[in-house]
């Protein structure tokens, strides 16, 4: 009788843990989901890789932290960035239309899924420690938190025109 009851309370326990880090991980996906975030050149990559910095804002820093791989993608792909300093030129976003997004939107979802493909084209660039200037509490629930990517855009660039998403560097002239 008492190894039943210290199964059963064992089994309840890591049904708890369980139960948990899933809840984290899918407020970490609702708060990627809306979008919300920043990209800027961070300075000079290998050939065929862009190094940028993803500035992801949530309630949570750990879970701006976990998006930020898939901001990066999703930025390269919309959004495109600004030129600055470190020797950085604007690089524009890998689609020119922003209703591309939704008439894909079957391959969108499963790129970006939990896991998903777009994991293949991003790297972290650090150890995954982030900076005390990169971690900003910007109001009284809310933070935003730099982190530095590797994104490889010229394979992702071939991937979306594969599929058709993208139109290739040679089909505008």
């Amino acid at each position: 009788m008492k190894k039943k009851q210290i199964l059963l309370i064992a089994m309840v326990i890591l049904f708890g843990f369980s139960a948990n880090a899933q809840w984290k991980k899918n407020k970490a996906n609702a708060d990627t989901k809306i979008w919300r975030y920043d990209i800027e050149c961070e300075g000079i990559a290998k050939q065929g890789s862009k190094l940028v910095k993803v500035w992801s804002y949530s309630k949570n820093p750990k879970h701006a932290i976990s998006s930020a791989m898939k901001n990066a993608v999703h930025g390269m792909i919309f959004k495109g960035y600004a030129g600055g300093g470190q020797g950085c030129t604007s690089f524009k976003a890998l689609v020119s239309s922003p209703d591309v997004e939704a008439s894909h939107k079957e391959f969108f979802d499963k790129f970006f899924a939990e896991g998903g493909e777009y994991m293949k084209y991003v790297s972290a660039a650090t150890d995954g420690s982030i900076a005390p200037g990169d971690r900003l509490k910007i109001s009284k629930r809310e933070y935003k938190i730099g982190v530095i990517v590797n994104v490889q855009s010229d394979q992702l660039r071939k991937r979306l025109e594969k599929e058709g998403i993208a139109k290739g560097l040679s089909s505008g002239f």
